[in-house]
């Protein structure tokens, strides 16, 4: 049975987990941070098939919500995921039980890019596995208006800030929140929506960029990326490998030939199933060296 944490308090804001526990003792511990551009998004938004199949292979999974913009910034987004790694490593011990020597951090999309991040942080995961994650928020393919996105019906102005809450959240639905990002992505300025102004100062983002900032003591990493992806480039993921590559970071790049955005929504579908097994293998064997 799932039992919700609360990993942070800021603002009037509860930020929460929810638990899915593996029978084993011991096991590792996965945290997965959903999709959403920064935009949308909840703890209850993960696969319950892929639930399954981790809590089946041995491991716990956490699936965490985080502050969301464009109330919140990138600044309290990125500090987020660094507290509740702190939290993980402070305060969960006593709230369940994992080992906390076997700690991985996997996200999709946004979530992908927050996994990636959360490698640069002092307080780091073991191992991080991204789904068609981006090492960057400053790409063209953010700040300038995207074929893909201007192709749908466009999203007036007055609609995507009427759905702006006057207060911190950290959980909502993509549908009463995906208006915020296709406005976004039509305009090209999901950057300054969700950046804001403090961060989009000179130099400032590369603090927010994993593709810089990572080195040698960077996790051991899998990138799942699909080479048709429409949202987030599969170009993301090949720069990501060869940084992690030139700092000597254990890491391997799966291509899904043919893969669009989002692809593992379907685990119906083999590449769903095999992408996902595949992070199993990568962790369970990674995990295996560190305690051998």
């Amino acid at each position: 049975m799932a039992e919700t944490f609360v990993y942070k308090r800021v603002d009037g804001c509860e930020i929460h987990g929810v638990l899915h526990e593996t029978a084993v003792a011991q096991a590792p511990l996965l945290i997965y941070i959903h999709g959403g551009g920064l935009i949308w998004g909840t703890r209850n938004d993960m696969n319950r098939e892929q639930i399954r199949l981790y809590n089946e292979a041995g491991f716990n999974v956490f699936s965490v919500d985080y502050r969301l913009a464009p109330e919140s910034k990138l600044s309290e987004i990125r500090d987020d995921v660094k507290d509740l790694l702190v939290w993980i490593k402070t305060e969960a011990p006593a709230q369940f039980d994992f080992d906390q020597k076997r700690v991985a951090v996997v996200g999709s999309s946004a979530g992908g890019y927050l996994a990636l991040l959360s490698g640069t942080f002092d307080v780091k995961p073991d191992a991080i596995v991204a789904f068609y994650g981006y090492g960057q928020v400053t790409g063209d393919w953010y700040r300038n208006p995207s074929p893909h996105f201007t192709s749908m019906t466009t999203v007036p102005e007055l609609l995507a800030k009427q759905l702006i809450q006057p207060h911190p959240i950290s959980s909502a639905p993509i549908e009463r929140r995906y208006a915020i990002y296709l406005y976004c992505r039509q305009q090209g300025t999901w950057l300054d929506w969700v950046a804001g102004s403090d961060a989009m100062e000179e130099g400032e983002l590369a603090r927010y960029a994993p593709v810089e900032l990572a080195d040698s003591e960077y996790p051991a990493t899998l990138l799942i990326h699909g080479d048709d992806d429409e949202d987030v480039p599969y170009a993301e993921s090949v720069a990501m490998k060869a940084k992690l590559d030139s700092v000597g970071v254990p890491n391997e790049l799966m291509t899904i030939a043919h893969g669009k955005h989002n692809f593992d929504a379907n685990m119906d579908d083999p590449d769903s199933m095999r992408a996902v097994n595949h992070g199993i293998a990568f962790l369970q064997e990674w995990f295996q060296m560190k305690t051998t």
